[in-house]
């Protein structure tokens, strides 16, 4: 699909604030419920790999079948609790990191849009300026702060060859 023109991808106004509502009922439901870990602290809970999820899942499953064969020294009730938040939460993450990605590519899409525009508006600018037109001098020298001069290797999607998308 081109990607020129994010066609009929607007928000209305009352779909944002539908969605900035129900952003906040989600903030306010997980109030309480989340952690924010220094990086130390990640570096020291670190993250349960799939091998040890295995060793995990058994000892629910093991628990949950022999009981007479339970640790007497680990509290179970909140053993299930933290099995049933994991897997909760587990979840959650999962269904906000698509919906994460998908707004960030449809925000990368429409900043790509803008930047197309804003050169076409620029190359326009220059263009009338250089036919004397009035008041295009002054958006022309306002513009042209963000294009160091002799740097001309922009390709067409707005980034240049070196990354440095000041480039004119």
């Amino acid at each position: 699909m081109p990607f020129e023109n994010f066609n009929n991808r607007h928000f209305s106004e009352q779909e944002k604030t539908m969605i900035e509502n129900t952003l906040t009922q989600l903030e306010t439901a997980f109030a309480g419920k989340l952690a924010n870990l220094t990086q130390e602290e990640r570096k020291q809970f670190g993250s349960v790999n799939e091998q040890n999820k295995l060793i995990i899942n058994k000892v629910k499953q093991l628990a949950d079948t022999q009981a007479d064969l339970k640790c007497p020294d680990i509290d179970w009730q909140e053993f299930d609790a933290d099995y049933h938040s994991r897997d909760f939460l587990d979840g959650m993450v999962g269904r906000i990191d698509r919906l994460y990605n998908g707004l960030t590519s449809a925000k990368i899409l429409h900043d790509y849009d803008n930047y197309k525009d804003a050169l076409k508006d620029y190359e326009y600018a220059k263009f009338k300026n250089g036919m004397e037109a009035p008041g295009y001098a002054v958006k022309v020298k306002e513009l042209r702060q963000f294009f160091p001069a002799g740097n001309t290797n922009r390709r067409n999607d707005g980034n240049t060859e070196d990354n440095n998308e000041d480039a004119e």
